[in-house]
């Protein structure tokens, strides 16, 4: 493994149970969110706290499932992209508008795809040279991993065989549209 890797699992009060697991098998730090101020707002906490880490820190939401060899296979994939911004979900469902591309670049069987924004805030990993501008160009009217691929500016690769899945029950996010998420949200493949 090449530079120090930290992992952070940020979390609902509601899930504090499977939180703290998911950071005890990581040895991973954990924010919980206690006053239900939304995910942008946990998952910005998390931002500015890698901004106070030696090393690559990779965010993982508290209904991250972790793939075997996940902090491994975390570590060849930022050893690969040391510079790049990497989600290491690439989801079904949501959001709908993505669907199609993803579906029509998985197509071709490749290693990685790339998307212009970060779609998933399920797991994720910002370069540490690149942390300080992602907090000085958040949108604070984004939902989070949306306000992470704006402030970015810039493509997301995609791992084609995500490194976790999503355990997709029941969200604790208000949505500022208002309406339920229905659809299934999981990986489209996962790596073995």
């Amino acid at each position: 493994m090449g530079a120090q890797i930290n992992f952070l699992v940020v979390g609902h009060h509601s899930r504090r149970n499977v939180a703290t697991v998911l950071a005890e098998s990581l040895n991973a730090s954990l924010l919980i969110d206690e006053a239900d101020h939304g995910a942008a707002w946990n998952h910005r906490r998390a931002i500015e706290w890698a901004a106070t880490q030696s090393g690559r820190v990779v965010i993982l939401e508290d209904d991250a499932m972790p793939v075997a060899g996940f902090n491994e296979e975390v570590a060849a994939w930022l050893n690969r992209f040391p510079d790049d911004l990497l989600s290491f979900y690439l989801g079904t469902g949501r959001p709908p508008q993505w669907q199609s591309e993803i579906k029509r670049k998985l197509a071709s069987n490749p290693q990685f795809i790339t998307l212009p924004t970060l779609i998933h805030g399920v797991c994720y990993s910002i370069p540490r040279q690149h942390v300080q501008r992602i907090l000085d160009k958040w949108p604070q009217h984004l939902a989070a991993d949306y306000a992470v691929g704006r402030a970015w500016g810039g493509d997301v690769i995609y791992p084609a065989y995500s490194l976790v899945d999503h355990a997709d029950g029941e969200s604790v996010e208000r949505h500022p549209d208002g309406e339920r998420r229905t659809e299934v949200r999981r990986a489209w493949q996962l790596a073995s």
